[in-house]
């Protein structure tokens, strides 16, 4: 017997390295559970002499089947689809989804995880602000509720996390630019509220410089999530300066592209790869409206299927499992080169 004070099922499930699901299974019914995690949990129950609040834990109920899908803007289209795609398939498996918005505010992304807490979920799929993240609190739900990151990383909090790889993608369209054409500056948001966007320029530095060129970057000014309005905005303003030391454009996502499309066609530039034309444009994420943009848009796809249906199959046998995972996973696919009519 150890001298800790073990005060709460969360301790004991700290100290113990058993799940709380688990412990709750166990002590609802201890024959629920699997032989050696019975033995391992009555052998801690020994070693810390705890002894839990049966009144507390017969007035929890058993966790239900549902599965939290956090996301920082519904109104993204981005977001909607891959949300779609992760409804679909928790619905395939049994399990019923609850779809919640942040709006992109960290308080409100809190109050969904407390609004979540509050209804037992089996799990959660959060794709989180990032740096604007409460990381405290996050850290703390995902303590208790199993938990799996996508598209935004926290590092070191949750189960696991599952996104793009923007080193490979971004590389990607950097290289077919320079190769077709003038290298591209990069033009992006100086406060962005994608939480990829550093990442993004990053790698769109460190492509240009392996490729022998000098990076430029763009930065519009502009808060929030209207990435459309920054893009139409900031990007009218960049070509009217005319100050432009490429006629090549890449965008940090498709909806700044969308927007600077709607500037160039304002001010009477051309945008393509056809004879005449001024400018060349293109984005990344594969937005669903970027093939009915005028031109039509070149990006890179995210493997959306790819990442929604990893994340729920990673949360699921987590949820299924009676052990804590003993390292964190992390998972990136790559992205598709789109050719369209921009670039």
């Amino acid at each position: 017997m150890t001298g800790t004070k073990i005060r709460n099922m969360e301790e004991f499930a700290s100290v113990s390295g058993i799940s709380r699901p688990t412990l709750s299974k166990f002590f609802n019914d201890p024959s629920s559970v699997r032989t050696s995690t019975r033995q391992r949990i009555e052998a801690a129950l020994e070693q810390y002499d705890y002894q839990p609040n049966l009144y507390a834990v017969n007035q929890n109920r058993r966790l239900t089947k549902n599965i939290g899908v956090v996301v920082p803007y519904l109104a993204d289209p981005f977001f909607a689809k891959i949300a779609r795609t992760i409804e679909e398939h928790i619905i395939e498996t049994g399990y019923r989804p609850v779809l919640l918005g942040s709006h992109g505010s960290p308080a409100m992304e809190i109050a969904n995880l407390d609004n979540l807490r509050s209804i037992k979920p089996a799990g959660v799929l959060l794709a989180p602000l990032g740096r604007a993240s409460d990381h405290a609190k996050i850290e703390a739900f995902c303590g208790e509720v199993p938990t799996v990151l996508f598209d935004a990383n926290i590092d070191g909090i949750g189960e696991a996390f599952v996104g793009s790889n923007n080193a490979q993608s971004i590389g990607l369209i950097v290289d077919y630019l320079c190769r077709t054409g003038e290298p591209p500056c990069f033009f992006e948001m100086k406060s962005p509220s994608n939480p990829n966007a550093f990442k993004r320029r990053s790698a769109y530095i460190a492509a240009m410089e392996r490729l022998g060129h000098s990076p430029a970057l763009i930065q519009a000014e502009g808060q929030g999530w209207e990435f459309e309005e920054i893009g139409f905005r900031e990007g009218t303003r960049v070509v009217r300066d005319r100050n432009l030391p490429t006629n090549t454009l890449l965008c940090s996502n498709d909806r700044l592209a969308i927007g600077l499309l709607s500037a160039a066609f304002e001010a009477g530039l051309r945008v393509g790869i056809g004879e005449g034309c001024d400018l060349r444009v293109a984005g990344h994420d594969d937005h669903p409206f970027s093939r009915y943009t005028c031109p039509t848009l070149t990006t890179v796809s995210q493997d959306y299927e790819a990442i929604a249906k990893t994340s729920a199959a990673i949360l699921l046998d987590r949820i299924e499992s009676e052990e804590t995972n003993d390292s964190r996973q992390e998972r990136l696919f790559d992205g598709r080169l789109i050719m369209r009519a921009s670039a």
